[in-house]
């Protein structure tokens, strides 16, 4: 992955002053002071979650020397800072250095690989590719399936109970509804996303999800920026309603911004979106969450030139999502290591290395 760089500059690093030194053993000396002192700046700038700092210090120790005085663990620190970071490329950056230390020799794996099939994916081609009929794969709307209308066939008969006893709760229930109503409006949902997250059954999924998005971005040479499992902190940082992972496509970028779109980069990006619902698909036998996913896919196909028609973003998203669901299923454990990890509330930087260990373990 081709990234733009960026250059550091730190007056007064001391860099310079190794130079002075008259022999080996003094100018080995220096270079110990000169690294113990980054190690510190370095772990600093990891707590303050400071990306531009951490990455600028990562580099000055690779300029100084190998002294092994920093375990190579605290170099997978610096992704733990991305989610701060307001430079997307930046966040690039930092992937591309691991890369090139060699602690991430699976990102970017398939970012250039097309699953052998068919382009024209119908829903009968999917069904015999997966198993699962198309509507399995279709985001849900809550109350209308899975463990939702469960819920609500529990409610309704509760509430009946209650009116045979005597006892009305009609009122609250509108007062709930039309407070969920304002949720939906203004906060985009995310009073009962957080309510709802508690539900361990309901985070699990959430966790699957946002795991398959992870796992697909990173594998497709993605950088990733975060991920966000409190829809209250999702929404503070602009991201209304649910939880979300962060990445980044610094093609897609370019190519909008030029404004033209290639058939590849398009790919790449309509299969991380569809990754989420593939990796529920997978693990649960159909998805429920996804209709933001979906969304984002028909106001980007709108931006083409020619726009898709209604047939042809049908075939893109079943191709897309049939892609994602191979891509998950062949390497099921590394997927299921994310979903574990996040599942934990590790962070970004866990969550890779354990991607990556479980990739190593499987060859």
């Amino acid at each position: 992955m081709r990234m733009k760089g960026l250059v550091f500059c730190r007056p007064n690093s001391g860099i310079t002053h190794l130079t002075i030194y008259r022999n080996g053993d003094d100018r080995k000396g220096g270079r110990r002071h000169l690294k113990i002192r980054a190690l510190r700046e370095y772990e600093q700038a990891v707590k303050d979650k400071d990306l531009s700092r951490a990455l600028g210090y990562l580099r000055e120790d690779s300029s100084i020397g190998k002294l092994d005085w920093s375990p190579i663990e605290r170099d997978w620190q610096v992704l733990d800072t991305c989610l701060n970071a307001d430079d997307m490329r930046l966040v690039g950056s930092a992937y591309a250095f691991l890369k090139d230390k060699g602690l991430l020799p699976n990102f970017a794996k398939y970012n250039t690989i097309v699953l052998e099939g068919p382009r024209d994916v119908t829903p009968t081609v999917l069904k015999s590719s997966t198993g699962l009929d198309v509507t399995k794969l279709s985001p849900k709307k809550w109350g209308l399936s899975g463990t939702s209308s469960s819920l609500l066939a529990t409610s309704f008969a509760g509430v009946t109970f209650l009116l045979n006893q005597g006892i009305d709760i009609r009122p609250n229930i509108a007062a709930v509804l039309g407070l969920a109503m304002l949720d939906a409006i203004l906060l985009g949902g995310s009073c009962l996303s957080q309510i709802s997250s508690f539900w361990p059954p309901y985070k699990r999924r959430i966790c699957v999800h946002e795991a398959g998005h992870l796992l697909v971005a990173y594998l497709m040479g993605c950088p990733i920026r975060g991920v966000i499992l409190d829809p209250i902190v999702a929404m503070q940082m602009g991201i209304q309603g649910q939880a979300g992972t962060q990445f980044w496509d610094e093609k897609l970028e370019n190519e909008l911004a030029e404004g033209q779109l290639s058939g590849t980069t398009f790919d790449r990006y309509c299969m991380v979106l569809f990754a989420g619902i593939a990796a529920e698909a997978l693990i649960y036998g159909e998805a429920e969450g996804g209709e933001n996913d979906e969304n984002l896919f028909r106001s980007i196909s709108v931006l083409l030139e020619p726009p898709l028609s209604v047939a042809q973003m049908s075939n893109q998203a079943r191709w897309s999502l049939l892609q994602s669901y191979n891509l998950l299923k062949w390497h099921k454990h590394a997927h299921r290591a994310a979903v574990k990890a996040i599942e934990n509330g590790c962070s970004l930087s866990i969550v890779i290395k354990k991607i990556e260990e479980a990739m190593s373990l499987k060859k």
